[in-house]
């Protein structure tokens, strides 16, 4: 009888946990996209140009960016689960504010809380699932971001037949009751079972990177036990995968913030037609991830971050760039499809090097890729229009998979732990 076979999987503390921090990733996903395909709706109310839009849409990420790391100190003190359930309540309250300001100014101010409880709650329930993930023995991270495609696969739908018939700012206050109540049901399971890091002599779960630690102690932190050499290559590793994410992440803020826009504004679709837009991005996005666990067992992760962005490049030049709705659908699809498994792949690699913190500076750094993207994109259109902006997608997702590719003798391309025995 092989006990630590055993132990992980079948406990029911940890499905129960695994259960809850999926309807967080839901719920995330399901928020957001209620903001993003009411994002046209928002600016005429504002009366805002592309440029102005841009400097609003500004506040989301800066909002995000900026509370980042300090978010990853507020793991360590109080517990990830905790910070989780604080955030997501904020999140469902802030939800409600964008669509009762009058100006562009007063939107940027508005989003920068907005950005400020979804960055928090982004980084907290990362690091969750992390030590979830570390708990369970399987690269289940992927599973985890599907739920959040699923939820905005939900929450565009949901837009898309409330928008004729409902108005901004109604359709986004009714989302605030249902966020209360499942970060509610969820947070009660997810403070139940707090998870924790290894600290004492139990063993840690074998990981990637451990030919890299053979030589530590039992039971020893990684930063800890690595030499000052050893420390400085795990920290240009997080860099990488924070580089990788932020090119990820400028994707997804474009296709979320201006897919939408495009589609209703140089393609004359209606604003269920480009809330529907939004959704093939999500279902594209949720399919991938649901099988981004098998994909990273049998390609391993420099060949599924390389094929990733590649996709997402070809996806996006169509998506763009076609002339007809269908296309640019089926583009959209092809680029969340590409997208899909990029940043939460790198989020779990650099979560296994260093815990929150690594969690929180690969975030960092991803969203700092989501904080170029609104005012570079609103800025280029104004200049060029929007279909040529949206083209830095496709450029930036074939950066992604170059600096993968780059990286593939760094240790980095390993992302299943070696089976026992």
């Amino acid at each position: 009888m092989s006990r630590s076979h055993h132990t992980p999987g079948p406990d029911p503390a940890l499905r129960r946990l695994r259960i809850a921090l999926t309807a967080f990733f839901a719920v995330d996903g399901f928020l957001f996209a209620g903001w993003v395909v009411r994002i046209p709706a928002i600016k005429e109310q504002v009366g805002a140009s592309a440029g102005q839009l841009g400097l609003a849409l500004l506040g989301v990420s800066a909002g995000a960016v900026a509370t980042m790391v300090l978010t990853g100190r507020l793991c360590r003190a109080f517990g990830s689960e905790r910070v989780t359930v604080v955030t997501g309540v904020m999140l469902a309250l802030s939800i409600a504010l964008p669509p009762r300001t009058h100006s562009a100014p007063a939107l940027g101010m508005v989003l920068l809380l907005f950005g400020i409880s979804y960055g928090g709650m982004n980084v907290a329930m990362n690091s969750v699932a992390v030590d979830l993930v570390a708990a369970l023995r399987r690269p289940v991270m992927s599973g985890f971001h599907a739920a959040y495609s699923m939820g905005g696969l939900l929450g565009a739908g949901l837009g898309g037949l409330l928008a004729p018939h409902l108005s901004a700012a109604t359709h986004l206050l009714l989302l605030t009751p249902v966020g209360l109540v499942a970060v509610a049901l969820a947070g009660r399971v997810l403070l139940a079972h707090p998870l924790r890091r290894p600290a004492g002599p139990a063993p840690e779960p074998a990981r990637p990177d451990a030919q890299e630690h053979a030589t530590a102690p039992a039971g020893t932190e990684p930063a800890a036990a690595a030499s000052g050499t050893a420390a400085r290559s795990t920290a240009v590793l997080v860099a990488v995968f924070g580089l990788i994410a932020a090119c990820t992440a400028y994707g997804e803020g474009a296709l979320a913030e201006w897919g939408p826009l495009h589609i209703q504004q140089d393609l004359h679709g209606g604003p269920g037609i480009a809330a529907a837009g939004y959704a093939c991005v999500a279902l594209a996005m949720t399919l991938g991830r649901l099988s981004g666990t098998a994909l990273l067992e049998r390609l391993g992760q420099t060949r599924a971050l390389v094929l990733g962005g590649l996709t997402a490049c070809a996806g996006m030049l169509v998506g763009a760039l076609a002339p007809y709705i269908p296309l640019v659908m089926a583009g959209f699809a092809l680029t969340g499809l590409g997208l899909a498994n990029l940043f939460p792949t790198a989020i779990a690699r650099a979560g296994e090097l260093t815990g929150p913190s690594g969690v929180a500076a690969a975030s960092t750094l991803g969203y700092g890729g989501m904080l170029l993207g609104p005012p570079s994109i609103g800025f280029l259109t104004d200049a060029f229009g929007l279909p040529t902006a949206l083209t830095t997608v496709a450029v930036l997702a074939a950066v992604a998979a170059g600096i993968a590719y780059a990286a593939r003798n760094s240790g980095t391309q390993q992302t299943v732990p070696p089976r026992a025995g």
